[in-house]
């Protein structure tokens, strides 16, 4: 039966819900309050003609992408061209660098160099993370996760063990390397799952897989070509986008969403979808029809924030990658900062995203795009003397780097980025960037749901709910909402 579906927010699981549901002929409009799409993924342009992704940067698990375009009767190359980066990046320690090569073969060689024996440990880690990146991004994310049952299978039970469910992150990969460089470099991909290595599951490991073996990519012309490739997607699909949108309230009648107040003005629908942060969705609503209270989002563990400064230079900067790591400082430091004591680092790490290496249409000639991210805790005091002390300490250290002197006089545009326009722009939980984290006791059932349980049409979907932080989780967790949707009959 053709249903009018309203979904808010038009981020990446947002856009996903928006192409299936309306794949199956329901009428769907997505209500976005910014300008544009992309919620986290919105694209900059500035005057001086600078072009930034304000978000993601990182083109991992390509073919999970690559799925969803499928779906369509597409491939990501009907849309734009994917670039495959080598080195997929450059890690920066106090006494040496390392490149992490675009060829696994010469990866191990990188490693070998480092550690003798664990060119053979790699192969023997990454065998494993092949395994649970198959078992679980080809079954496990795309269950709705409303109970347990949906993990009862003869496959399941018989590769529980290979799973590592139990075994946190941090042991596991000390069992294969003992050289600390190694293990910051096998660490760094969960980082932003939003805990310590020592409380994230073992299964993450296929975060390595994803990425160091199946390559880093970028999207020429930006990140923000897959947004726009989504929507066309969805669009072709027969979707509505409506930019400049707020949800004001979600009304209710009957145990039923009736209407949305949007801008003011009062719009009905059969069903909804809340691609918006799941907390302030449910503030929509009088408490009596929340999943959760007050107490249980303070009680929860999220993914860091961030610190972004999104910095135009009037010249080009040598001896910088595309992606660079600065992991000068110790990685438990920043760590507990952001888990532990909730306050700012004292010796931060951070991350230089220079798309302009590898796309001369995000800067003017000869001009450098580079956007800076230091992952922070939620829900600190952000102000501007705080950002300014920061964005001189990341300066430095790239001068330190790259062998330029005084990079501030050289700053042709400057925005900064942080936690109180995370909750302004997003009405993020915290300030949150990269939604709840992928600890043992927040995992699949044990995550937000995605129905409500006193509203019978509405939905939810996103970072923080299943499957959880990331792109291509978000574009499986809008498929996810939208098969629940399409599966009703009235």
């Amino acid at each position: 039966m053709k249903k009018r579906i309203a979904i808010i927010g038009s981020g990446f699981s947002g856009l996903s819900a928006a192409a299936y549901t309306a794949k199956e002929g329901h009428e769907v409009h997505v209500f976005e309050k910014h300008n544009q799409p992309g919620g986290r993924a919105r694209q900059l342009k500035t005057e001086e003609g600078y072009v930034f992704d304000m978000g993601p940067s990182w083109y991992w698990m390509p073919d999970v992408i690559q799925d969803f375009f499928e779906d369509f009767g597409y491939a990501t190359s009907s849309f734009f061209e994917l670039i495959s980066l080598n080195p997929q990046f450059e890690m920066i320690f106090s006494n040496e660098k390392l490149d992490v090569p675009e060829n696994f073969e010469a990866l191990k060689e990188t490693f070998e160099k480092i550690e003798k024996g664990a060119s053979f440990q790699l192969e023997n880690f990454m065998k494993s993370a092949k395994f649970k990146y198959e078992v679980g991004m080809k079954d496990f994310v795309h269950k709705p996760c409303t109970n347990w049952t949906e993990f009862v299978s003869i496959k399941i039970a018989k590769n529980a063990l290979k799973l590592d469910l139990l075994s946190n992150f941090r042991a596991y990969v000390a069992r294969y390397f003992k050289d600390k460089k190694l293990r910051a470099l096998m660490e760094f991909p969960v980082i932003f799952l939003g805990a310590s290595p020592e409380k994230i599951p073992a299964l993450y490991s296929l975060m390595n897989y994803g990425g160091y073996v199946l390559g880093t990519y970028y999207p020429k012309g930006g990140f923000y070509q897959l947004v726009l490739a989504m929507k066309k997607v969805a669009e072709e699909q027969g979707a509505h986008f409506h930019f400049n949108c707020n949800v004001d309230k979600i009304n209710v009648k009957d145990k039923s969403v009736s209407s949305l107040v949007i801008n003011g003005e009062i719009y009905e629908f059969d069903e909804v979808i809340a691609s918006s942060d799941y907390h302030h969705t449910e503030t929509l609503l009088n408490a009596e029809y929340r999943n959760y209270t007050a107490d249980y989002w303070e009680e929860r563990t999220f993914a860091p924030s961030s610190l972004i400064f999104y910095l135009g230079f009037n010249e080009t900067i040598p001896h910088l990658k595309h992606h660079t790591l600065f992991f000068e400082n110790e990685l438990d430091l920043h760590i507990d900062s952001i888990y532990e004591k909730k306050r700012w680092p004292e010796k931060p790490l951070f991350y230089a995203c220079c798309p302009s290496k590898t796309d001369h249409s995000v800067a003017p000639e000869g001009k450098e795009n580079l956007f800076l991210l230091m992952p922070i805790a939620t829900g600190i005091d952000d102000n501007e003397f705080v950002r300014q002390k920061y964005l001189m300490e990341m300066l430095s250290r790239l001068e330190k780097h790259t062998g330029v002197v005084d990079l501030q006089s050289k700053i042709d545009f400057k925005r900064s980025y942080c936690v109180r326009d995370f909750v302004s722009d997003y009405n993020a939980y915290g300030g949150n960037a990269y939604g709840l984290a992928n600890t043992l006791d927040q995992t699949a059932v044990l995550k937000p749901k995605i129905r409500n349980k006193k509203l019978k049409n509405l939905f939810y979907t996103g970072q923080l709910t299943v499957p959880g932080p990331g792109v291509p989780p978000s574009i499986i967790s809008g498929k996810i909402v939208a098969n629940e949707i399409n599966k009703i009959k009235k």
